[in-house]
């Protein structure tokens, strides 16, 4: 049998394994300092803005509140059948304010996102 190989023996590839050879690294002395890649330095430089950010976070007071308010005094009051935060409201409502504000003050007061309302639901309601 025979072998026939095309092109000129300067044309065709060969590989070769080239053995590896260890690689000698220095060995920082007992007094010496640590000695960090541009990929170490850039994880201590990531690390150190991290925390910069978690404790700014920490500490910013952007959402605090400079006061309390006014104190407004409060009676419970328990819905009934058929109540709505209408009546409610007229009947906790000074003469000549709006009824609107008053409604506004209970779902401020309860939390409320809307004006529905369970029979039993308890209900703080400011007095005049």
């Amino acid at each position: 049998m025979t072998t026939i190989a095309w092109g000129s023996p300067s044309q065709t590839r060969t590989s070769h394994a080239r053995l590896a050879r260890p690689v000698a690294r220095p060995v920082p002395a007992a007094g010496e300092s640590l000695v960090l890649t541009r990929r170490g330095r850039m994880v201590v430089v990531a690390l150190v803005l991290l925390v910069m950010l978690a404790l700014a976070g920490l500490f910013a007071n952007g959402a605090s509140a400079d006061s309390l308010g006014d104190p407004v005094s409060v009676a419970v009051h328990t819905v009934s059948p058929g109540e709505t935060l209408w009546h409610i409201a007229a009947a906790a409502t000074p003469a000549g304010d709006d009824v609107r504000n008053t409604i506004d003050e209970v779902l401020a007061l309860n939390a409320m996102s809307s004006v529905d309302l369970a029979v039993g639901q308890q209900l703080l309601v400011p007095q005049p």
